[in-house]
């Protein structure tokens, strides 16, 4: 959570961390503030958005080259103007920004009080900087060691940067299980949560690992860990075009991301799938290919919407591959003891690669012998590098913090893993593989298709606006939708909506059902069809209100749903590819009539990168 930005260079460096920071907007705060080395090392913050910053801080002279911005999401102390960071030292020559939790922070700042130390806010990274700054005191280091020193003491999680106001030209950067990365420009250098605020001004990064120190100084950049073993920086080019983190003149970053779902499934499919060979690779699973093949359970774990992708990937699996599945959520799965056996895989699944539950879980089942695939959409994150194999969704940036595309290109990424293994283990015919093959081929087309019912949606949204609850359901590869659809309207719209299976609206939720109650279906024609048509029937005769996904072509449920969505007809396993499309529509258009910040929903960040 949070944004980190920082720069030391030859430009100036206000506007460029300000415009980082407005960047990483998407990852979620409340507040947001800078440092500047300009006449002294000063810092400016504000609760609110980084637009409420810079109107503090216009008459400001702001000349210099070097600084750092942070976007806060708050933990430790309410959203105001004293929390924000950065944060001073003890003796105002050190600042500080933070992203994590350092969970001995209250031990620390007792024994500082102690020693006559005092805080100004209630926030765990004050107590940090002032530890620092202790160590170097008392230690009598450099401010670098007295850094190492400090972070070999605290538990939790972070990612720092820190400026000295008597070494001007000086950054020192640090993480364990929240995300930084370098870039290295022409005469400059940039640190930052992820490439965003980097891409408009160099395409080389360092992407920093857990207990990492990177040095900046006087625009030389030196990496060791902490236990003060030096480091090689091995210099990555990222693939990322400004464009693409621009909104290319849509209204918001959602519905653009909705609107690309055709193109990232495709560039998911680009040189790994074809149909006409029954061709399918992917390399990232060459070296353990085996142990998919051979696993005798996959464990699936992942968080939010990757969840839900889990859960239609369960379906998946085990139809083709025979292969048992479970789907956890991380954060349960590394709080309890799992039982993890020998021939177990596990898929860790997250757009970001940084959600910190699926990273425990996975360090959790490495500890315990298992094989780890990863599915991750940025390039360079943590996941992909703590999972022995995997495969990137190559969805592009996802800024909307309610995702979409991703877990549409999750989907893609899971069902040729699923395919893949099918073939080899000859649990799937070749006609049927094929068959699968051409269709998904076909998949982006399909999606096309269903973008068009966006005008019909936003008619719908508006009648259902002013709505207080929704449910949604779906039967088989379906219901993993109704949650996914449920979750959309919840995270942008704040109207309480829950997912279930068809049938389990008999076992409890058929009491909410009056002629308040808007039910969304996915009733697309499937081996469950008519079921889904007599639960419809059901909720018709309490008087529901009924929004139906359906089979292009059908027109029994239009007799009786009051509104009918269609989407092309697609075969049961491929269709949360398509159904889910309606559904992320519905959730934007009625948060946008409710005047909801879609693509920065309250108390919501991207990455969850913290418990």
């Amino acid at each position: 959570m949070c944004g980190i930005v920082a720069y030391v260079g030859h430009r100036q460096a206000e506007p460029v961390i300000l415009k980082g920071l407005k960047r990483l907007e998407y990852r979620g705060y409340d507040s947001a503030g800078i440092a500047l080395m300009n006449g002294g090392l000063n810092v400016y913050k504000k609760k609110g958005k980084v637009a409420e910053l810079e109107a503090f801080i216009r008459h400001q002279k702001l000349d210099s080259h070097i600084g750092m911005g942070h976007t806060r999401w708050a933990t430790h102390g309410e959203p105001n103007d004293e929390n924000a960071h950065p944060h001073y030292s003890a003796t105002r020559k050190l600042a500080i920004i933070h992203n994590g939790i350092i969970e001995n922070y209250a031990s620390l700042k007792q024994e500082l009080l102690k020693k006559g130390h005092r805080f100004l806010s209630q926030t765990d990274t004050e107590v940090f900087i002032h530890f620092i700054e202790h160590i170097r005191e008392t230690e009598q280091c450099a401010l670098d060691e007295a850094v190492r020193l400090a972070l070999t003491k605290v538990v939790g999680a972070y990612a720092i940067v820190v400026m000295s106001l008597e070494h001007p030209g000086l950054l020192i950067a640090a993480r364990k299980g929240s995300p930084l990365v370098v870039g290295i420009g022409k005469g400059e250098l940039f640190m930052a949560s992820d490439a965003t605020p980097i891409i408009e001004y160099t395409n080389e990064v360092v992407y920093l690992n857990d207990q990492e120190i990177a040095v900046v100084d006087n625009g030389k950049l030196t990496i060791r860990n902490t236990a003060n073993l030096p480091l090689t920086p091995y210099i990555q080019t990222i693939d990322l075009e400004l464009e693409a983190i621009e909104k290319g003149g849509y209204e918001h970053f959602m519905l653009k991301e909705i609107f690309e779902q055709p193109r990232s499934i495709m560039d998911c499919m680009r040189g790994r799938l074809d149909s006409a060979s029954s061709r399918l690779v992917l390399g990232g699973l060459r070296d353990y290919l085996n142990r998919l093949v051979n696993a005798d359970r996959i464990l699936i774990v992942a968080c939010g919407t990757s969840w839900h992708a889990g859960l239609v990937a369960e379906y998946f699996f085990e139809e083709f591959c025979r292969i048992p599945v479970e789907v956890e959520y991380a954060s349960e799965f590394r709080y309890r003891n799992p039982v993890i056996r020998e021939g177990d895989v596990v898929i860790a699944i997250s757009q970001s690669g940084e959600t910190a539950d699926t990273l425990a879980a996975i360090e959790l089942a490495k500890s315990r012998g298992a094989v780890i695939f990863g599915v991750c959409n940025v390039v360079g994150s943590s996941i992909p590098r703590a999972t022995h194999a995997g495969a990137y969704t190559h969805a592009g940036p996802e800024i909307g913090v309610a995702s979409t595309k991703a877990f549409t290109a999750q989907l893609t990424v899971l069902n040729m893993i699923a395919l893949i293994v099918a073939q080899k283990k000859g649990t799937v015919t070749e006609q049927r593989l094929n068959e699968l093959l051409i269709e998904m081929e076909q998949i982006p087309g399909r999606v096309e298709k269903a973008l068009q019912t966006n005008r019909q949606i936003e008619s719908i949204a508006a009648e259902f606006k002013d709505a207080t609850n929704f449910i949604y359901l779906g039967r088989g590869y379906n219901f993993p939708v109704a949650l996914e659809g449920a979750l959309k309207l919840k995270e942008i719209s704040y109207i309480h909506a829950e997912g279930y299976p068809a049938a389990e609206m008999k076992h409890g939720p058929i009491a909410l059902i009056d002629e308040q109650m808007p039910v969304v279906f996915i009733a697309t024609k499937d081996s469950t069809y008519e079921k889904v048509v007599s639960n419809i029937q059901e909720v018709k005769a309490r008087k529901g209100k009924v929004i139906a996904i359906v089979t292009e072509g059908d027109k029994l449920i239009a007799k009786m749903a009051d509104h009918v969505v269609e989407v092309p007809n697609v075969s049961e396993p491929l269709m949360p590819l398509v159904s889910v499309v309606p559904l992320q529509l519905l959730s934007y258009h009625i948060a946008v009539l409710r005047g909801c910040n879609v693509d920065q929903p309250r108390n919501l960040a991207k990455s969850v990168t913290v418990e």
